[in-house]
């Protein structure tokens, strides 16, 4: 493979309509899965109280839903060039329809929990695909405003979904939370039918068996292990030590193999011979703690702080939807013309900044001065999200695209998983040494989780000074 000059005229391009057409199918479909986990989280306890059963038991509906996502994440690659893009889109997309109408009949736990992990495996393949086929469509060009579009459910996903969760929850049965998902699913599959393009399927492709056998599993005990972290409040418990422990050893394994083989491994972790792409995959790291860590942390803060009840947070969380929204575009026309480093590291001062009065807060602190920095951390979450994004892709030829899609999407998953487990352990030491001082001791606690959440971004700002400075097209 071979990196391409920096373009003579920075002049980004109009997106092609095929692409647009493209984005509208795959995005349609995925609206399902956007809010599906985050709305799941909600209801959590309403879920154990309606199905008697308690939180240990009721929570396996979103820690098995992850583990199918993990599993299945890597199989992506092989899948496309096996079957092609559309093929396994709609089977995707099929499956998690099949899993929604599941859920939503389920009778009891066991049930939901079976069909949470249904929906995960199509889930799970969604994602990295729908990055892969729009990467692959923009064809290497104005990869910027094309990653505003790719990266739209990673952003929102998390800071509508606790809003139209609470909606639910408050006013209909648990039910609905999976019905909902049913029409966007049909509506999807009618339009990939219609309109998305067959695709490039080789049927004599094959799969590294040995490398998902290790891979895949090592994925799976590493988000279980980090999963209990935040359920146990410590990582120094062996239901989390062993897990994680497992996990990291056997992706070490399966990572010396994919180096030292001979044929074509599960995954090809020779891209993290280029900076620009290993810094985008700690970027994307790091972003679990920039983004799903930190939406631990208001939702709580304005339950536990301010006594607010769920849709009240929710809708207050909903003012960084508004940032988010204002500074898409621009970010991906500006990563276009300048390249990623800048533009990545504005955005996370100014989410640094949105958080700061979090940090500060205390009970007479204004709500609306808290709503402002929530626009403002939206704002940079905007403008950090495009150019990570785009960074990755830039100078893939179209094969190493997939394996891109599947890294970039795995770091974002164990670094999600990671940062809420490392922030709701904080914040439960925290809670727990102020508990005697009552609700002005609670507000502490929350200044003193959001601090580190700050301390997290000031190191994704390191980070961000090995992404391309300017723009490259292949």
């Amino acid at each position: 493979m071979t990196i391409s000059q920096p373009s003579a005229d920075p002049a980004p391009q109009r997106l092609d309509p095929a692409f647009i057409r493209l984005a509208i199918v795959l995005l349609t479909g995925l609206l399902a899965v956007v809010f599906d986990t985050t709305i799941v989280n909600i209801a959590l306890d309403t879920l154990g109280r309606d199905l008697h059963v308690p939180v240990s038991t009721i929570q396996w509906a979103t820690t098995g839903y992850l583990l199918a996502l993990g599993i299945v994440v890597p199989v992506t690659g092989w899948l496309l060039d096996r079957f092609g893009g559309k093929n396994v889109w709609m089977f995707a997309l099929a499956v998690f329809l099949a899993g929604s109408v599941g859920a939503s009949l389920a009778a009891n736990a066991p049930v939901l929990i079976a069909f949470r992990i249904v929906q995960g495996i199509g889930g799970g393949l969604m994602l990295p695909v729908m990055q892969t086929l729009l990467v692959q469509a923009a064809g290497g060009r104005s990869l910027g405003r094309a990653t505003a579009v790719i990266s739209l459910p990673v952003v929102l996903g998390p800071v509508l979904g606790p809003v139209l969760g609470g909606l639910i929850v408050q006013h209909l049965t648990w039910r609905w939370i999976f019905w909902v998902n049913v029409p966007f699913c049909l509506v999807g599959l009618l339009l990939a039918w219609r309109m998305m393009p067959p695709g490039r399927a080789d049927r004599t492709a094959t799969l590294d068996a040995a490398g998902l056998a290790l891979l895949a599993p090592g994925i799976a005990a590493v988000i279980f292990g980090l999963s209990r972290a935040g359920d146990t409040a410590g990582f120094a418990q062996a239901e989390v030590l062993v897990p994680l422990i497992a996990g990291v050893a056997i992706i070490a394994a399966f990572s010396v193999r994919a180096l030292t083989m001979r044929g074509e491994p599960l995954i090809d972790l020779r891209l993290f011979r280029f900076p620009s792409f290993t810094a985008s995959s700690a970027l994307m790291f790091l972003n679990g703690f920039v983004l799903y860590g930190a939406m631990l942390l208001v939702p709580l803060y304005f339950q536990q702080v301010r006594a607010h009840g769920a849709i009240a947070a929710g809708l207050l969380i909903g003012a960084q939807g508004i940032g988010v929204l204002l500074s898409r575009t621009t970010a991906g026309l500006l990563t276009d013309r300048f390249g990623g480093r800048w533009i990545t590291f504005t955005g996370l001062l100014i989410v640094a900044l949105g958080t700061l009065p979090f940090a500060q807060a205390g009970a007479a602190t204004s709500e609306w001065w808290l709503a402002a920095a929530l626009v403002v951390r939206g704002i940079g979450l905007g403008a950090v999200t495009v150019p990570v994004m785009a960074s990755a892709y830039e100078g893939l030829d179209h094969g190493q695209i997939p394996h891109a899609s599947i890294i970039t999407r795995t770091a974002q998953q164990i670094g999600g998983s990671f940062g809420t487990a490392v922030l709701a352990v904080i914040l439960d030491r925290e809670l727990a040494a102020r508990a005697a001082q009552g609700p002005a001791g609670a507000a502490l606690a929350f200044d003193h989780a959001f601090w580190w959440s700050i301390g997290f971004t000031a190191l994704a700002l390191v980070i961000t000074l090995w992404l391309p400075n300017r723009r490259t097209s292949s």
